[in-house]
């Protein structure tokens, strides 16, 4: 590895580190649910607001850092995101109550900016070739911080049931959940200090009209023989654009005409990537694998091969992207993804729910359980149905706060199957519209629009994922889980369509090479 390459390798490293917390931000509060629903009596829209919070915060700070990355650079945003997330966790750890624990959640939600930011950080300071891999790393991170989470959540759930005496000494078994929230607080921290070693992005240097920092920034990452080249391109693409730097004449230039295709492929990719109902899965995820009848430390473990698997999948489409190209790894990835919603949608089609006398002496520690001998020889078709009928027997909160171990005891279903379709349906998504998403997001604009589109449609982006962590309890609590798999299916196949039609190829090419393909 050239000194070139392992200067833009560390730059990128560090500022992909965003995605590292995001992850961990994101993963962590799936393993506290259950602990945070029971001390503060939440129902399922609060539980849902938990989830949405940080979407609200983030719908908010994104239109803030593109101002923000363009004012005062993207370093600076990263470092004050940074900040926020410290500050969150710190907050989130020590709530002492829901409205609390939400205001922080939604602090956080001002920091998941730091995904875009990264992606358009790393884009301007990677040669052309390297592109694809190192925007790719931010990805890699996010998959890599969800699966830390569900490590984390897993071990902390194991230690609480142990009789250390450290466990007890530490509070774990009385603050679980704010252990599990706290644990943040180390590598927020950690990037933080980081950031101050990365220089600034010369592409917004060059915007701001210091070429001669530019240069000095570029000598770090490319040959001297290619930076005069470099920043005249770079300089061309900034003429070539609007002189009209507002946010209005900008948001009006990405939907002017001769932008329409870009428009059009930004539109499709950000709803299609959040409407496959991943960060659903994700953020609930000990939930989701409690629908399969597995139990709590079984569903706990399981959110762990969730996380393994998006570790694996992401690296392999980092390996490859530059190689297959992003349409390619795009098209097929998102047909991928629809067979996997499919094959989950009939998994749980096809369950049925029973509860028997054996059931009912293997769940003797729950008070009143006698109660559900009146549900002995009836059979439920779906989730929904004996969701209702334990919750009229046993009251809503023993339903709720055994939720997982009825479920355990009565489904009869193909676990298999089903945990087969989800883990397929995280290898897909890793794999295509994940990473490449932001990938193709830091090539398709002209410098000068990047630091409004990249936000603007991580914007849209967020607001998808945030309506569907939302309404995702509700939801399994209403429609069951075979038809919100269906319905995220049918969203994608549409964007499949646009995608098709309207994708072109990019990999190997400069910035400028990809715009005058676009027509821009």
């Amino acid at each position: 590895m050239s000194p070139f390459q392992k200067n833009a390798f560390t730059y990128s490293t560090i500022v992909a580190m965003g995605g590292f917390v995001f992850g961990l931000d994101a993963a962590l509060i799936s393993g506290a649910f259950k602990f945070i629903t029971a001390e503060f009596n939440l129902n399922e829209w609060q539980v849902g607001s938990l989830g949405f919070g940080p979407g609200i915060g983030v719908l908010i700070a994104l239109p803030l850092a593109a101002w923000s990355s363009n004012t005062y650079g993207r370093k600076a945003t990263l470092k004050i995101i940074a900040a926020l997330y410290l500050i969150s966790a710190l907050g989130s750890a020590f709530a002492p109550s829901f409205i609390t624990l939400f205001a922080a959640r939604f602090l956080g939600g001002l920091a998941f900016s730091s995904i875009t930011l990264a992606a358009m950080y790393i884009g301007e300071i990677s040669p052309a070739k390297w592109r694809g891999k190192l925007v790719s790393m931010t990805q890699i991170n996010i998959v890599i911080g969800l699966t830390a989470a569900y490590f984390i959540n897993y071990w902390l759930l194991q230690v609480t049931n142990s009789d250390a005496e450290w466990v007890n000494t530490l509070g774990l078994r009385e603050y679980t959940w704010r252990w599990m929230l706290g644990i943040e607080i180390v590598p927020a921290l950690i990037w933080f200090g980081l950031l101050f070693i990365v220089p600034r992005s010369p592409a917004w240097l060059v915007y701001k009209g210091k070429l001669e920092e530019a240069k000095k920034t570029l000598t770090k990452v490319i040959p001297l023989i290619e930076i005069d080249e470099h920043v005249s391109d770079m300089q061309n693409s900034v003429a070539q654009s609007n002189r009209d730097r507002s946010v209005g004449s900008q948001l009006k230039e990405i939907f002017s005409k001769k932008m329409s295709i870009v428009a059009i492929i930004g539109f499709t990719m950000a709803i299609v990537q959040q409407s496959t109902g991943i960060n659903a899965v994700l953020t609930y995820a000990p939930t989701v694998m409690e629908q399969l009848g597995l139990g709590e430390d079984a569903a706990f473990e399981q959110a762990i091969w969730v996380g393994l698997t998006s570790v694996i999948f992401t690296i392999l489409s980092l390996i490859l992207i530059d190689k297959m190209g992003r349409r390619p790894m795009m098209i097929y990835g998102l047909i991928w993804v629809i067979l996997s919603l499919g094959i989950c949608a009939y998994g749980f089609g096809s369950a049925k729910y029973e509860v028997t006398n054996q059931a009912i002496l293997e769940m003797k520690e729950i008070p009143n359980i006698n109660k559900l001998e009146t549900l002995i020889g009836k059979q439920y078709a779906s989730d929904i149905e004996f969701k209702e009928a334990i919750k009229s027997v046993m009251g809503d909160v023993s339903a709720r706060d055994n939720s997982s171990l009825f479920l355990q005891k009565a489904a009869v279903l193909n676990a298999t199957l089903i945990l087969i379709g989800i883990l397929s349906f995280i290898a897909a998504f890793h794999f295509s519209v994940g990473p490449i998403m932001w990938v193709l997001l830091s090539e398709i604009f002209p410098i000068s629009l990047r630091g409004i589109a990249i936000p603007f449609f991580a914007l849209l982006s967020s607001t998808i994922s945030a309506l569907t962590q939302f309404f995702f309890p509700w939801q399994l609590a209403n429609m069951g889980a075979s038809t919100i798999f269906l319905f995220y299916a049918g969203l994608v196949f549409i964007g499949l369509v646009i995608l098709y039609k309207f994708l072109p190829e990019t990999k190997n090419l400069t910035i400028e090479e990809i715009q005058k393909k676009l027509k821009i």
